[in-house]
């Protein structure tokens, strides 16, 4: 990598808390960082967090987890709000994450293999009031998920899923299927699963910045169909190119970090994960 993981933990003063995170594991909620020291936002970059990260947790829980690291910007996936939630249980949920002064900015990842899946999505996100949804349309239900962005104006990030995905395994396929389709539908690149296909992160966003409403910002072990999420910095992913290339882009979406190790005790990594892209922004700063 090209910088120092420890200097980036150093940043933020998460070092020491790291080499000792026993501490944090006993009692995973304790706020121990002032708010200004967890998440910047830095020329419209903003820390998120995908909720498939605490598919283990509450909803409460999660909303408290963010309030901690001060998060905030939340995508909720189905486990946390059922795709079958009534107008009212939606409207509760988002009720929450306002009150924890959380943005639902956007839901999913929702697969879409059907006319009625793609009409609840969209119902589903409007009453959430949601300004985007992460999502995985059939290709044929394509002209359906045109109509309905035009009806809501809701965007949709179409989701690589990587190696193995016969639907979307990469963001040329992605953009190849959207490009002449409202450009309100366009791309939530997960970097993570980029790098597992052993292609360039930051060169797919440079790509295709214009249509992007979404990241998935992971590490991984190896460029691998077999890499595995791994703590940010420890891994394989050029972190700090792909915030330059989101800066140098101006991107104004989310960042949502979706962390898939250590699920039912997340908050030492996760903490580590925000010290690391604090470091990092000021590293390419």
């Amino acid at each position: 990598m090209q910088y120092s993981r420890n200097k980036f933990l150093k940043t933020l003063g998460l070092g020491g808390l790291m080499a000792t995170s026993s501490a944090v594991t006993a009692a995973p909620f304790i706020n121990i960082f002032k708010e200004s020291e967890i998440v910047r936002e830095d020329k419209g970059l903003s820390l998120g967090l995908a909720s498939y990260s605490t598919r283990k947790y509450s909803l409460e829980e999660t909303l408290d987890l963010a309030k901690k690291l001060n998060i905030k910007q939340l995508a909720l996936k189905s486990m946390h709000m059922p795709l079958d939630s009534t107008e009212n249980e939606i409207k509760e949920i988002a009720r929450k994450c306002h009150n924890s002064g959380i943005d639902l900015y956007g839901v999913g990842v929702i697969y879409m293999k059907t006319k009625e899946e793609v009409e609840n999505a969209f119902r589903y996100a409007s009453t959430a009031k949601a300004k985007v949804i992460i999502g995985v349309p059939n290709h044929d239900l394509l002209p359906l998920v045109e109509k309905k962005v035009k009806e809501t104006n809701i965007k949709l990030a179409i989701h690589n899923h990587g190696p193995g995905d016969e639907v979307y395994p990469t963001p040329d396929v992605v953009y190849n299927k959207i490009k002449g389709l409202d450009s309100r539908i366009g791309l939530c690149i997960d970097v993570g699963h980029v790098q597992r296909l052993g292609l360039d992160p930051a060169e797919n966003i440079k790509k295709y910045a214009d249509r992007l409403y979404d990241v998935h910002l992971k590490d991984v072990d190896m460029s691998e169909a077999k890499g595995k999420s791994i703590e940010f910095g420890r891994g394989v992913l050029d972190i700090p190119a792909v915030l330059r290339a989101l800066k140098e882009a101006n991107y104004r979406g989310a960042m949502a970090m979706e962390f898939e190790k250590d699920t039912e005790n997340l908050f030492a990594g996760l903490a580590e994960c925000v010290g690391y892209v604090n470091g990092a922004l000021d590293a390419i700063k």
